[in-house]
């Protein structure tokens, strides 16, 4: 297989045509080799258009819709990204390319395996990837400039809110089946938010998603 036309057809013929236009992103989705962090049962699947199981009944996104969160999130030096969800290391690799350091938690111990391995395999050094469950964040290293939540929940919890500088972007998938807003809040002052739905689509709920009895945003 040809990885490098697949990598400029995934680019030019699935991404570009979504309206994701900023050329940083693009450049990103061309130079971080995606087939790296794949399974290599699904490696000629790299660049298509599904979603790519992993393990532990988990999935890589689509490319698009990676490619619609770059864009809204705009990640870049000295940011400081907290991830929930770690799935193959792709999307934080993405992320540290830009961002000054990644942390990010995978409930999944095989997948903290496979995403730390694909990570030191591709030489990302500014990614600490623990395991946990990581829906309350993690307070020890807040505040942040950017929060990005990999699977569905049905509201954002407040405690991931006030892990958020003022400044900062949180990007989530909010909502259930059929339907889920792709959903950017940024933290316009303390304690106060703004919230921007990007586009509808549906992925996979995040393990231990919170009920709805908490704060809504």
């Amino acid at each position: 297989m040809n990885f490098e036309k697949a990598r400029f057809n995934m680019v030019e013929q699935q991404i570009r045509p979504w309206e994701v236009l900023d050329p940083d992103v693009l450049d990103l989705l061309m130079s971080v080799k995606r087939e790296e962090f794949v399974p290599a049962a699904h490696r000629e699947l790299a660049f298509a258009d599904v979603e790519i199981p992993i393990g532990c009944g988990q999935v890589m996104l689509k490319p698009v819709i990676e490619g619609k969160v770059l864009q809204a999130l705009r990640p870049a030096k000295p940011d400081q990204v907290l991830e929930i969800g770690t799935g193959s290391g792709w999307f934080a690799a993405l992320l540290a390319a830009r961002a000054e350091w990644v942390r990010t938690i995978e409930i999944e111990p095989e997948l903290v395996k496979l995403a730390s391995a694909n990570l030191a395999r591709n030489g990302v050094d500014n990614v600490v990837v623990v395991q946990g469950d990581g829906i309350a964040g993690w307070p020890d290293r807040a505040p942040y400039d950017i929060i990005v939540v990999s699977g569905g929940l049905p509201f954002v919890p407040q405690a991931l809110l006030e892990q958020l500088k003022v400044g900062g972007r949180l990007f989530a998938f909010v909502g259930e089946a059929p339907v889920m807003k792709a959903r950017l809040i940024t933290c316009e002052a303390e304690g106060r938010f703004s919230t921007e739905d990007i586009f509808e689509t549906v992925v996979p709920t995040l393990k231990n998603a919170p009920q709805r009895d908490g704060f809504s945003f």
